[in-house]
């Protein structure tokens, strides 16, 4: 069930319950299979590669193996993919020399990364957020800069204050660094920050757990009962009204506020490195 998004209303007066709501200044959501529908581009492209569609779980699963070595800063995210696409044609009994795997590798991203597609709900999201006046940022498990060119590809670049990447930062969710870094960069405080995704233990508790509020993005099947201190919602239309009956935003609570000053390029270069703590990753 889609609903609609809930209009901002500048207010004159905070409303008359503002106490009871808790203030939150940022929002930071993750990126693939919350904003870009991820999962269909990459296992379309894997079913292209292998002429199957039935050894998902054995790629991701080898995925996540080799991501980690990225995170860790035992090899890029070129090498990494290269890699990974040998180990796991040579895990379904198909060994091939390294000009074979590269060959396919290419032509297996090349397929993936144009098929990239947003969800429809998430750019009247990302409008009603910055109408709101809140910060945002993307928060990421992926591996490399491909994320940064994938928000510009899609055209939803310029809603991001800052843009923090697992593979660049060296530690990933749930770990409590990359939260805390996102939440420095913005220059707000963990309580002050919501983060919305589409995994409840890497984003949404992992969120919770290092004092953010944590919002599961559920797309398919029906709303589970939530982990205690984690919303639920079924899609980025259901944010809004979300907010607004859980939060108090800057719109309510300063409509007289000089509006955020944006950084002028926030896809153009990696964050600073906190940690080299490794966690669970996405695919790339």
């Amino acid at each position: 069930m889609t609903s609609a998004l809930v209009p901002v209303h500048v207010h004159d007066h905070p409303p008359e319950d503002a106490h009871l709501l808790t203030p939150i200044q940022a929002v930071c959501l993750d990126i693939d299979d919350t904003l870009v529908d991820f999962t269909t581009s990459a296992r379309r492209a894997l079913s292209s590669m292998i002429g199957r569609d039935d050894l998902w779980p054995i790629w991701q699963r080898t995925t996540e193996e080799h991501v980690k070595k990225v995170v860790a800063g035992e090899m890029d995210s070129d090498t990494m993919r290269r890699a990974r696409t040998k180990a796991f044609l040579a895990e379904l009994g198909t060994p091939l020399d390294d000009d074979v795997v590269d060959e396919l590798e290419a032509r297996r991203y090349a397929e993936m990364t144009g098929d990239w597609r947003l969800f429809d709900d998430v750019v009247p999201c990302l409008d009603w957020l910055r109408a709101a006046g809140l910060k945002v940022a993307a928060v990421t498990n992926a591996s490399g800069p491909q994320q940064r060119a994938k928000l510009i590809a899609l055209g939803i670049a310029r809603f991001f204050d800052t843009i923090v990447i697992a593979g660049e930062l060296g530690a990933a969710k749930p770990d409590p660094v990359i939260f805390q870094t996102a939440c420095q960069q913005l220059h707000v405080s963990a309580d002050e920050t919501l983060h919305v995704g589409d995994r409840l233990d890497t984003d949404a508790v992992g969120a919770r757990d290092a004092g953010l509020h944590g919002v599961w993005l559920h797309r398919r099947g029906p709303l589970p009962t939530p982990d205690a201190g984690v919303h639920v919602i079924e899609t980025l239309s259901d944010l809004p009204a979300l907010i607004v009956s859980e939060y108090l935003t800057p719109t309510a609570t300063a409509p007289a506020a000089v509006p955020t000053q944006r950084p002028p390029d926030p896809v153009s270069g990696p964050p600073r490195a906190w940690s080299t703590i490794s966690g669970r990753h996405s695919e790339q």
